[in-house]
């Protein structure tokens, strides 16, 4: 009884893991091609990640295009055409978005040239006076000392 129950529980692991899903490797490629595109609701999350319905929206539509049999590349292009070039969560290195790639690098360099301009100013010496402007304080402090301080 015990042979029947183990060969009974083989045979149905056997067979139950020897199918393979067959919507598994679609599955991998939507959410690949998800996490590419950026939720035009959350605008900070990619359409893999939002939990928007505009998101699950798009999902549906990246499954309905794949199964239709169009590339990866169409798929990106069809949300390009639908929503801009701003749909693309990493934008490509074309010219008309070289200062959204190069933007923040200008500004950090620009920040440390600022930072390094107001510690240099912080750092000069103070400057010494003049023999005229030496004389005038003597001036001043000895017309001080003949007054009476209250």
């Amino acid at each position: 009884m015990k042979l029947h129950t183990v060969l009974g529980g083989g045979l149905l692991l056997v067979a139950l893991g020897g199918h393979a899903n067959p919507a598994e490797p679609l599955q991998a490629r939507e959410m690949a091609l998800a996490a590419q595109l950026r939720c035009v609701v959350c605008q900070n999350q990619t359409v893999a990640e939002s939990h928007a319905p505009m998101a699950a929206d798009m999902r549906r539509e990246i499954r309905a295009q794949m199964e239709q049999g169009r590339s990866d590349a169409e798929v990106v292009a069809f949300f390009e055409q639908r929503y801009g070039a701003f749909v693309r969560y990493n934008p490509p290195w074309k010219p008309s978005t070289w200062l959204l790639w190069g933007g923040p690098f200008v500004v950090v360099i620009a920040g440390l040239l600022l930072l390094r301009r107001t510690l240099r100013r912080r750092q000069t010496p103070p400057s010494t006076l003049s023999a005229a402007q030496r004389q005038q304080v003597q001036t001043w402090l000895h017309q001080s000392d003949g007054k009476e301080q209250p």
